[in-house]
This record gives structure tokens, sequence and C-alpha cells, in this order.
């Protein structure tokens, strides 16, 4: 089992940059594959970005291709999201997700059996 903690959301610019991290516990944190969704309100939650077991593969939702860049540290057990040149309409709250499912990674939130609890982003014109 997974337990996730993410910190760093907060309010921030247009244009500005923040770094979103995820804490997981655990001794098999290697062992999943990992994702950042979103959710605004109103909306239904979203993918944003999911990077492979090992780490060398990662995949993004198009609005946020160069913009917003997924890692992973396996020695620390941490799991970031840096978003850079942020918008309005990246305004929401943040969730890190677990998956033993899919190596690779996945953009479907069903792949994921463990979500940490948020954090809010807000992006002020």
């Amino acid at each position: 089992q997974v337990q996730l903690a993410e910190s760093g959301g907060g309010l921030v610019q247009a244009g500005g940059s923040l770094r979103l991290s995820c804490a997981a516990s655990g001794r098999t944190f290697r062992s999943y594959a990992m994702g950042w969704f979103r959710q605004a309100p109103g909306k239904e939650r979203e993918f944003v970005a999911t990077i492979s077991t090992s780490g060398g593969t990662t995949y993004y939702i198009d609005s946020v291709k160069g913009r917003f860049t997924i890692s992973r540290d396996n020695a620390k057990n941490m799991v970031y999201l840096q978003m850079s040149s942020l918008k309005p309409e990246d305004t929401a709250v943040y969730y890190c997700a677990a998956t033993n499912i899919s190596p690779g990674g996945s953009s479907l939130s069903v792949s994921y059996a463990y979500w940490g609890q948020g954090t809010q982003v807000t992006v002020s014109s």
C-alpha cells in the first residue's frame, strides 16, 4: 500500500512557476508508475502527466506540453510536477496518484489505486 501527500501549491500570477511535490510512503515506491491529475471547480478530474516506474517514460496532456515537467526520485520516494508559464486555466486542485498495474504510466484515472489529498493551485490573471 502507498500513501501520498502533495505539497507546493499556492497562488501565482499568470506566467509564473510552481513546483508540486508528492511524497510517497512505503518500500515499493519504485514499482509504481505515478500520475498527476487536476480538478477545477465544476469540472471533472482530468489527467495532466504520468511517469513510468523508472522515470524513463513520460506523457502529458496536450495543454501542458512544453510547460509542465513530471519527474521522480526513487531514492527519496518523491514525484514532482514542475509547472511554468502558468495560465489561469491551470487553476485546480492537483492530485498525485500511484498505479502498480501500468508500469509505463497511464492517463486513465481508473488505473490508479492510490491518491493524495490534493493541493490547490490558483493562477491569477
